[in-house]
């Protein structure tokens, strides 16, 4: 979003407008659902915890700075929801291990062939985030499928750029390493079968 459409956005918000929470609605519903099922892993939670999101945005909106970003500010807040819900519930977050079920359907003119592979890698790659840590897959989900500009990822992690650039770095070896474990393949040296 341009930066000036989405600061008058922010005051419409702050004044109550319904209008101006439709368009947020509409502009982040679907983001911030997919980070935080591939966060909570059910369905059901991330349900509840995008509603809570969006109550905190209407409790909140009179005391937003003239100057938030939007999907840092909500990113931010669905990610410390499903932290108090992970504490709260005391989630074992290694056990869950089933990806969504929400797979995109296949691209305008894709071969059967070309979609099947695409939706096999789609799969290996849900698995595999799926064994990751939450610590490593929400730095990935908010930089590389939400696409936050690195800054306002850090902002959401409330970590310095540099910290941010380290821990993304980590959790991409660390999803390779999972891509190759639920394909089958091992780097060679690394003790596993090829």
């Amino acid at each position: 979003m341009e930066r000036e459409v989405e600061r008058r956005l922010v005051a419409r918000v702050k004044s109550g407008e319904a209008a101006a929470f439709e368009i947020v609605y509409q502009t982040y519903r679907a983001r911030l659902f997919s980070f935080l099922i591939r966060l909570s892993r059910r369905r059901d939670v991330a349900e509840d915890l995008l509603e809570e999101t969006w109550l905190r945005l209407v409790a909140c909106a009179p005391r937003l700075s003239d100057e938030t970003y939007l999907a840092a500010w909500l990113f931010t807040v669905a990610r410390n929801l499903h932290a108090s819900w992970c504490r709260h519930r005391a989630v074992d977050e290694t056990r869950i291990a089933e990806p969504p079920a929400s797979w995109p359907a296949p691209a305008a003119g894709e071969t059967p062939f070309e979609a099947a592979a695409r939706t096999e890698t789609e799969r290996r790659l849900e698995r595999a985030l799926a064994r990751l840590s939450v610590r490593d897959r929400e730095v990935l989900l908010l930089v590389a499928v939400e696409e936050l500009a690195p800054p306002d990822a850090a902002a959401v992690l409330g970590l310095r750029a540099e910290a941010l650039r380290k821990r993304l770095q980590r959790a991409r070896e660390r999803l390779a390493t999972e891509m190759d474990a639920v394909g089958g393949f091992a780097h060679e040296g690394s003790g596993g079968r090829r």
